[in-house]
C-alpha cells in the first residue's frame, strides 16, 4: 500500500514538471518566433527560443521518467492537461481567440483527466532481474 501511494505521488510530481514545461516551453517558443527577425535563422538568437528549447528539453526527459515506470494509458490522458493550460496561456496571455468548440473540447479532455487520474498509475507489476 505505501509503495503505491509512493508512486501515485512521484507520478502526479513528474506529471506537474511535464505538463508546465510543455505548455511555458510553447509559450516561450511562441515568443520567440512572433519577435521581428531579420532572417529564419535569427530566430535561433531569441532568449525565448532558447528558453523554449530548454523547457520542452525537460518536458521529453520528465515524459520520459513518467513512462518509464507508469501505464502509457495513464501517463498520456494524465499529461494532456497541458492541452487546457495551453488554450488558457494563449487566450490570456497571446490574445489568441479560443472558439466556443474549442473551449468544449478542452472541457472533455479536463474531465477525462480527472477520471484517468482517478485510477492507479501502473496496472502491471514491475519485475525486477531479482524477482526471476
Amino acid at each position: 500500500m505505501r509503495d503505491s501511494r509512493r508512486l501515485r505521488i512521484k507520478t502526479l510530481f513528474f506529471a506537474l514538471i511535464a505538463v508546465c514545461t510543455n505548455v511555458f516551453g510553447n509559450y516561450f517558443l511562441s515568443l520567440g518566433v512572433r519577435e521581428p527577425h531579420s532572417s529564419y535563422l535569427d530566430v535561433f538568437s531569441s532568449p525565448w527560443m532558447f528558453a523554449g528549447i530548454l523547457l520542452l528539453a525537460i518536458w521529453l526527459v520528465s515524459q520520459l521518467s513518467l513512462l518509464s515506470w507508469a501505464d502509457l494509458s495513464y501517463v498520456l490522458p494524465v499529461t494532456a492537461s497541458s492541452y487546457v493550460l495551453t488554450a488558457l496561456v494563449g487566450a490570456l496571455l497571446c490574445n489568441e481567440y479560443v472558439s466556443t468548440v474549442h473551449w468544449v473540447g478542452i472541457v472533455l479532455i479536463f474531465t477525462g483527466v480527472i477520471v484517468v487520474g482517478q485510477t492507479s498509475p501502473q496496472t502491471v507489476p514491475v519485475h525486477s532481474e531479482a524477482d526471476e
